[in-house]
C-alpha cells in the first residue's frame, strides 16, 4: 500500500488551487507528432433520434450535425450495455460485463468499483507515454483505489456518479421533480420518489471535493473550460493525450441553462440538447484550432433514453420496440431492444476519416478500446480476451462490415493470438453482437439477446418503466423471438417460428451464443465488489447539513 499512500499524499498536496500540478506535460521532442491524440465524448441517456443527422425531427444539434458532415456517422452503433456503469466499464476495458465484472450500477455508498485487476484504456495509454484526463461522470467507483486518479487518469474533474444521485441548490428539471438540498434540518432521502436529500452532489478535482453541492446550471460550461484547458496544455507541450469527456447531458435532472445564446421557445429537453451540442462544439473548436491534424474525436452515447422521465427523455427514432410496447413498459434504457442500446456515433479526424460518410457497419462501444490502443501503437493487456475489435479499417473507409463473428464472438486475445473458438468461427464470418441484460428483465449482465447480421434474437424480453408507470412482464423464450431488423426496425413482428427463415437462423444463433458463453467461461474474468457502506459516501464537511462546502 506504500505506493497508494505516496500517490494520495502527493495528490493531496497538489490539489489546493493549481490546475494540473502533477500532470507531466513535458516530454522530449522525439515523441512529438508520432502518436495521435484521442478525445472521446460520451453522452448520457441520449437517444439515437436525438442527433439531427440521424432524425430529421431533431433541430438542436447543429455542431454535431456539422461534425457528421465533416466525418463519419454510424447508424448501426451500439452501447455495450443499456445502463450507466456497465456501459462505461466496457468502454474503458473493451470487455463485456460478464468478463470485467461490472453488470449493474454502483451506488453513492458503494465500497468497490471496476475491479482493480481490470486494465483501463487510460492505463494502457499512460504506459505508452500519453497524458490522460477525464472530465465528467465516472460511475465506476469513488472510494480508495477505485477513484479515476488511480485508474490511469492523470487528471480528473467531474462527478463520481450520475448527477441525480445527490441533492443540489439548483435541482433543474426532473420527473417527478426533486427538492433542493435542505438549508437546515432537512428530511432524509425519500426512497419512494428516488430523490436524495441527505447528501449533496459532489464535484471533484482530482482527489478533492471542490464544490458540494454542485451548481448544475454552470456545470456544462465548467466542463467545457476544463476540457479546452487540458487540450491547450497538452498541445503546447507536444505530449500525446487521451481526453475522455463523460457528459452529464442528457441524463436528468436537466439543467436550467445559463448560456447567453440559449434559444427560446424550445422544449426543456430541446434546450438541454442544444446546451450539450454547444459544449461539444466548444471542445471540437479547440481541437480544430490546436491539434486538428493529429487528433481523433469520437462521439457516442452510453445507452438509450430514459423513457420513464416522459417529456424529459429523448427520442429512439424509428427503433420503437413495438412488440414490447404492446406487452407494456418501455423498450429504451435498461432493455435489450434497439431503443436501449442503439446510440448516435460520430468519428472525426481530418485527413484520416473520410468526410460526410454514413456507415452501416455493425459497431459497438466495445470497439473503442482496441481501436484506440492500436492507433496509439500500444499493446493490449495480457492474459484476457476482448469483445471489442480494432475497427480502424472501417474508420478510414477501407472496410464496411464491422463486427465479424470470428472477432467479436470469439473474445480476441492480446498479441494477435486467437483462441480455438476464433479459428472455428472463421468458417462462418457473421456480423454479431451480444446485448447484456441491463435491468428490465433477467439476471444483470447475462447474454440472452443476440444480434446476428440483420437478425436479432431474444431469449428473454421485458419492458423498463415507461412514462405511464407501467413495466412489461419478464418473458422467457425457449425458442427465441427473432426479428429481421432490415425489414422491421420497429421490432414489431417476429419471424414465424415454423418458417424457413426462422429455421435457417436459429441454429446459427444458438451456436454463436453457446460459443461466446464457453469462451467467457474459459477467460480470465473479474468480479466487482457491490457491497455498500454509508461511511464511504463522498462528503467534504460532515458537520454541515448535506455535507455543504464551497471552493474558496
Amino acid at each position: 500500500m506504500g505506493w497508494l499512500f505516496l500517490k494520495v499524499l502527493l495528490a493531496g498536496v497538489s490539489f489546493s488551487g493549481f490546475l494540473y500540478p502533477l500532470v507531466d506535460f513535458c516530454i522530449s521532442g522525439k515523441t512529438r507528432g508520432q502518436k495521435p491524440n484521442f478525445v472521446i465524448i460520451l453522452a448520457d441517456d441520449m437517444g439515437w433520434g436525438d442527433l439531427g443527422a440521424n432524425w430529421a425531427e431533431t433541430k438542436d444539434t447543429a455542431n454535431l450535425d456539422k461534425m457528421a458532415s465533416e466525418g463519419m456517422r454510424f447508424v448501426d452503433f451500439h452501447a455495450a450495455a443499456s445502463t450507466c456503469s456497465p456501459s462505461r466499464a466496457s468502454l474503458l476495458t473493451g470487455r463485456l460485463g460478464l468478463r470485467n465484472g461490472v453488470t449493474r450500477n454502483f451506488a453513492v455508498t458503494s465500497v468497490g468499483g471496476l475491479p482493480l485487476n481490470e486494465t483501463t484504456l487510460a492505463e494502457v495509454l499512460q504506459q505508452a507515454g500519453y497524458v490522460t484526463g477525464i472530465i465528467g461522470k465516472w460511475h465506476l467507483g469513488h472510494h480508495g483505489s477505485y477513484h479515476p486518479n488511480f485508474r490511469g487518469f492523470d487528471y480528473y474533474f467531474g462527478i463520481p456518479y450520475s448527477h441525480d444521485m445527490g441533492c443540489t441548490d439548483t435541482p433543474g428539471y426532473n420527473h417527478p421533480p426533486c427538492p433542493a438540498c435542505p438549508q437546515g434540518d432537512g428530511p432524509s432521502r425519500n426512497l419512494q420518489r428516488d430523490c436524495y436529500t441527505d447528501v449533496a452532489l459532489p464535484l471533484y478535482e482530482n482527489l478533492n471535493i471542490v464544490e458540494q453541492p454542485v451548481n448544475l446550471s454552470s456545470l456544462a460550461q465548467k466542463y467545457a473550460e476544463k476540457a479546452t484547458q487540458f487540450i491547450q496544455r497538452a498541445s503546447t507541450s507536444g505530449r500525446p493525450f487521451l481526453l475522455y469527456v463523460a457528459l452529464a447531458h442528457m441524463h436528468v435532472p436537466l439543467p436550467v441553462t445559463q448560456l447567453p445564446a440559449a434559444p427560446r421557445g424550445r422544449s426543456l429537453y430541446g434546450a438541454g440538447l442544444w446546451e450539450m451540442d454547444s459544449l461539444v462544439g466548444q471542445i471540437k473548436d479547440k481541437v480544430d484550432h490546436t491539434v486538428k491534424e493529429n487528433t481523433f474525436l469520437w462521439f457516442t452515447g452510453d445507452n438509450g433514453p430514459w423513457a420513464q422521465k416522459c417529456e424529459l427523455a429523448g427520442s429512439v427514432g424509428p427503433f420503437t420496440g413495438f412488440w414490447q410496447t404492446r406487452q407494456g413498459g418501455s423498450p429504451a434504457k435498461q432493455t435489450t431492444w434497439e431503443g436501449g442500446h442503439r446510440v448516435p456515433a460520430l468519428a472525426y479526424w481530418p485527413g484520416r476519416v473520410p468526410v460526410n460518410v454514413t456507415s452501416t457497419a455493425l459497431l459497438s462501444v466495445l470497439d473503442i478500446f482496441p481501436t484506440v490502443v492500436a492507433l496509439a501503437q500500444a499493446s493490449l493487456p495480457q492474459g484476457r480476451r476482448f469483445d471489442g475489435v480494432d475497427v480502424s479499417e472501417v474508420l478510414f473507409g477501407r472496410s464496411q462490415p464491422g463486427h465479424r463473428e470470428e472477432e467479436a464472438g470469439g473474445g480476441k486475445e492480446a498479441e494477435g493470438a486467437q483462441s480455438p473458438l476464433c479459428n472455428a468461427l472463421q468458417m462462418h464470418g457473421f456480423l454479431v453482437l451480444f446485448h447484456p441484460n441491463s435491468g428490465a428483465a433477467g439476471e444483470f449482465g447475462a447474454l440472452q439477446t443476440v444480434r446476428l447480421e440483420r437478425y436479432k434474437a431474444f431469449y428473454i424480453t421485458g419492458g423498463a418503466r415507461a412514462c405511464d408507470g407501467s413495466t412489461g412482464p419478464e418473458l422467457q423464450h425457449k425458442f427465441p423471438l427473432i426479428f429481421n431488423l432490415e425489414d422491421d426496425t420497429a421490432e414489431a413482428v417476429p419471424l414465424e417460428r415454423g418458417g424457413a427463415e426462422y429455421q435457417a437462423v436459429l441454429p446459427e444463433v444458438r451456436k454463436v451464443l453457446a460459443d461466446v458463453l464457453q469462451d467467457i467461461a474459459n477467460d480470465n474474468i473479474s468480479s466487482a465488489d457491490y457491497t455498500q457502506d454509508p461511511s464511504v459516501t463522498p462528503c467534504c464537511n460532515p458537520y454541515q447539513i448535506a455535507c455543504r462546502c464551497q471552493a474558496a
